[in-house]
């Protein structure tokens, strides 16, 4: 009998498109304006992306729709978060500062990510990026290639 070893690398398949977004705007603002520009309906998940780091357990906001006409999930992600740092003597008025906290620290300047998942052959991220840059509170969006992301551990959720 034939042993089949499966590994974990056959499980980390690249199905999924990721744009960068960048804008000033709140997330729940963002992810309305989302709604109306892809026809889409992301709504607030309770849940919260966590990530421990060295400076602590920071949490990501996210927004999550499924489309089970299409089965494409949408996830709408803050890239930037803040967590208390922790000192125990404070020696002056700037040692208690808020430490910054990215989802992925390579595009630190990214606002929001856009996930999107269980995508076929024929996607075309163009078209989508030309509807998210047709709101007018986004500056900038641009898809990322995943494949020479460091930190793509981040976006499994």
């Amino acid at each position: 009998m034939a042993i089949h070893k499966i590994q974990i690398v056959d499980f980390l398949s690249v199905d999924y498109e990721l744009i960068a977004i960048h804008t000033s705007v709140e997330d729940y603002r963002l992810s309305y304006f989302l709604n109306k520009a892809l026809n889409i309906k992301l709504s607030k998940n309770n849940l919260n992306i966590e990530i421990e780091t060295s400076e602590g357990k920071s949490s990501f906001n996210h927004y999550f729709y499924d489309d089970k006409e299409n089965d494409v999930q949408w996830s709408l992600v803050e890239n930037k978060t803040s967590i208390a740092s922790v000192k125990t003597k404070a020696k002056s008025l700037f040692d208690d500062l808020e430490l910054s906290v990215f989802l992925l620290p390579e595009f630190k300047k990214a606002d929001y990510l856009l996930k999107i998942e269980n995508i076929d052959a024929y996607f075309k991220p163009k078209e989508y990026i030309h509807k998210i840059e047709s709101i007018s509170q986004i500056i900038k969006s641009y898809t990322i290639d995943q494949n020479k992301l460091k930190s793509k551990h981040n976006l499994i959720f």
